[in-house]
């Protein structure tokens, strides 16, 4: 006598189980699964900001402009000039330190080289590593050259930059809106940031982290992924709207 209600629930079972199959195909292929998809935490912007009214496809609509980091023209360790147009097209993480650190700069540097390698991949071919200078005087490109060689440096992927005082110290306050500059009261007489910079391939500034700590590099290699995620998604966006 209990076959049949055991018998009907088998029934029920399976036709749940079909129904549930038939709307899962349905979600995966309909054109809102592509939204769900995307649906993921854009890197914040830093830095200052401005909003002005555009005219889009025949409407009025608020666009949002965001800093950019100028124009620039240095030399990296092998001598050769080394511009913002060079670094175009890349994704940017930068820092500031002078080889004659005894303190902060160590760490940073371990750390820099430590992210080369965890990005030693052609997925990561577009990040390139650029440290700065703040003691030009003393860090010619000889000088830079050899503190790469300790570090290991691949210098096809990691500058070295050195040039006029004035225009790095204004670079790093202005354009990465991070200290850099002399400070007779600061250990070696140089004041500048233990931060690394994230900046995305417009030349917006995308996330700052802690340069002398691995949570800080490994956190710099995630939001690398994520920022490489996005890029991905926007031309898939651009292609959509162009076709």
């Amino acid at each position: 006598m209990s076959a049949k209600p055991s018998s009907r629930r088998r029934k029920w079972l399976v036709l749940g189980g079909i129904a549930a199959f038939v709307l899962s195909l349905f979600l995966f292929f309909s054109p809102w699964a592509g939204l769900a998809k995307h649906r993921f935490n854009y890197l914040p912007y830093f830095g200052p900001k401005e909003t002005r009214v555009v005219e889009r496809d025949g409407r009025s609509v608020i666009d949002t402009v965001y800093a950019t980091i100028p124009p620039f023209r240095f030399t990296d360790q092998f001598g050769r000039a080394f511009t913002d147009q060079d670094a175009a097209g890349k994704i940017l993480v930068v820092d500031f330190f002078f080889t004659r650190c005894g303190t902060i700069c160590p760490r940073m540097g371990v750390q820099m080289q430590q992210l080369q390698l965890k990005l030693n991949d052609p997925a990561f071919e577009d990040v390139l590593f650029l440290s700065h200078t703040v003691d030009p005087e003393h860090d010619t490109p000889e000088v830079l050259r050899e503190y790469a060689r300790k570090l290991e440096a691949d210098t096809a992927r990691w500058k070295f930059l050195t040039g006029n005082k004035a225009d790095i110290y204004l670079l790093g306050s202005e354009g990465y809106y991070l200290a850099a500059r002399e400070d007779v009261m600061a250990e070696g007489g140089f004041l500048h940031s233990e931060k690394f910079v994230l900046i995305d391939k417009d030349r917006h500034i995308r996330g700052y982290y802690d340069g002398t700590t691995a949570e800080g590099m490994n956190a710099v290699a995630a939001d690398i992924k994520m920022l490489l995620k996005e890029e991905k998604i926007k031309r898939a966006e651009a292609a959509r709207a162009n076709r």
